[in-house]
């Protein structure tokens, strides 16, 4: 099915730029909360700020904080499709899932649809969303028990929103030709003069080409479900469990970003937090095995499964590597932002053909099944 407008354009957006008097107007105006402090949060094509407000008379004395999510007008064009993401997030909250949840508009809405004050007349879709606490994957020394566990919030989440999440705006996430979806690592071929001659873009070349051939004609016998899409190192919080600093023991507290949400199927949400695990750690082909024990320990791959799983992480860093290269060609003040992920990226994507495709495997595979026979019976 294809997907409405640009779906398939990586990053043609017109990020909001407000300031933060205007946000604290805009929180004042469509939610009835006065702000006690406001500070700008990085974002990638949206813009968030967050917020403390002072409680009102009435209530205990102290202040709430919140996350002012602003869209990107692109993307404020597709109410059905924030809405899909805020109902998941409300859902998986009322799950037990460590994800924010909005506080409704004076209107009782989830969402408001606000102009800019700027020239060009663009409307912005703007959401309050519960400010969570924790520390980002990207800022801490990743140990195994920390993989192992985002592999397991990664078949848990998917299988959670696949078997109990129906509300009626479920079906805006069969987005066609969503760039970040893993099926469509084949449109990359547009985008793909971004990364010049540079002696990286032969080996995306062999990526995409051989996705084509070994991948896609296997997505039928793929076990399908809504993917959260993008469980990077940014994107999972943590918090320490235990106090001990040369073992510490985290704890997922939160989950962030849901704006790649999509139909796809289970074995993309494992390839993806492979990938982004790999972007952090010292030894990146080791990370695997850890990460797919997490996810097997709920939802075991099966063998069509498994056999895809190298060309998927290898399909999920060339999509990063060739997405942020075209980005930074339109906006090249982000370029340095931009390239960060990139540098490491292509270390190991070039590490993962060198070694192959069998030995990477053997390693992966092989460590996934050391947890599997110390596994405690069921």
């Amino acid at each position: 099915m294809m997907s409405s407008g640009n779906d398939c354009q990586p990053q043609t957006f017109t990020k909001p730029a407000f300031g933060e008097k205007e946000a604290t107007e805009l929180v004042d105006r469509v939610f009835g909360l006065k702000v006690s402090w406001i500070r700008p949060l990085p974002s990638y094509d949206d813009q968030n700020f967050h917020v403390c407000v002072s409680r009102n008379k009435g209530a205990a004395e102290g202040a709430d904080e919140y996350v002012l999510k602003i869209t990107n007008s692109e993307d404020s064009q597709k109410p059905d499709l924030i809405e899909a993401q805020t109902r998941a997030m409300m859902f998986l909250s009322a799950e037990g899932f460590p994800s924010a949840t909005p506080y409704f508009t004076k209107d009782g809405n989830i969402m408001s649809l606000e102009p800019d004050t700027g020239p060009g007349n663009k409307k912005y879709m703007v959401r309050l969303l519960t400010y969570l606490p924790g520390t980002p994957v990207a800022k801490i020394a990743t140990n195994t028990q920390i993989l192992y566990e985002v592999g397991k919030l990664a078949a848990t989440l998917d299988k959670a929103l696949s078997e109990k999440f129906h509300h009626p705006s479920v079906k805006s996430l069969h987005r066609g030709q969503f760039i970040w979806n893993l099926a469509n690592v084949p449109l990359l071929d547009q985008y793909i003069y971004a990364l010049g001659q540079n002696k990286y873009r032969e080996v995306v070349q062999r990526v995409i080409e051989q996705f084509k051939g070994e991948v896609i004609p296997k997505l039928s016998s793929f076990r399908a479900c809504i993917n959260h899409g993008d469980l990077n190192d940014h994107n999972i919080l943590v918090d320490s469990s235990s106090a001990s600093l040369e073992n510490p023991q985290y704890r997922v507290s939160g989950i962030l970003d849901f704006s790649d949400m999509s139909y796809g199927y289970y074995v993309f949400e494992v390839a993806i937090a492979i990938m982004y695990m790999m972007i952090e750690s010292p030894d990146p082909l080791s990370v695997g095995g850890h990460v797919l024990a997490g996810f097997e320990s709920v939802l075991p791959l099966t063998e069509e499964e498994r056999g895809a799983l190298f060309l998927l992480v290898s399909g999920r860093f060339s999509q990063s590597l060739v997405i942020a290269a075209h980005s930074a060609l339109l906006y090249p003040e982000n370029e340095e932002y931009l390239m960060i992920t990139a540098k490491t990226g292509w270390k190991h994507l070039m590490k993962m053909f060198e070694v192959g495709q069998a030995a990477v495997e053997k390693t992966w595979f092989e460590t996934a099944e050391a947890y599997a026979k110390h596994a405690p019976a069921k």
